[in-house]
């Protein structure tokens, strides 16, 4: 558990100037929520953001794959999607990539 936790502390770094992110636990891993919806996951230690529509497409343009699990035998994706290589350096760019998956997050809250 402590290598989640120290995954929380370091997104919840990352992410500093999005706003205040708290984090509950869930399944082995975390979720990140601003202002009480859920934009970001941490899995095997990983930070992963809600995509939907082009926020996927400009996601996968910049490398990064969705969010998959084991279920019942076969392999299940989610609309999480990694956090890329070059926003893990970068906290402008993973505030940035951040505010698209909270605006990603309301609309599939509604």
């Amino acid at each position: 558990m402590a290598a989640l936790d120290s995954a929380i502390e370091q997104a919840k770094e990352l992410l500093h100037d999005l706003g205040p992110v708290t984090s509950r636990k869930m399944f082995g891993g975390a979720g990140l929520y601003l202002d009480g919806v859920m934009f970001g996951l941490i899995a095997d230690e990983e930070l992963f953001l809600k995509a939907t529509g082009d926020f996927v497409d400009d996601l996968k343009a910049l490398g990064s794959s969705p969010f998959v699990y084991e279920g019942k035998g076969k392999p299940v994706s989610m609309s999480y999607w990694r956090l890329p290589e070059s926003a893990l350096d970068d906290a402008d760019e993973a505030v940035e990539l951040a505010r698209r998956a909270v605006a990603c997050a309301h609309g599939a809250k509604r």
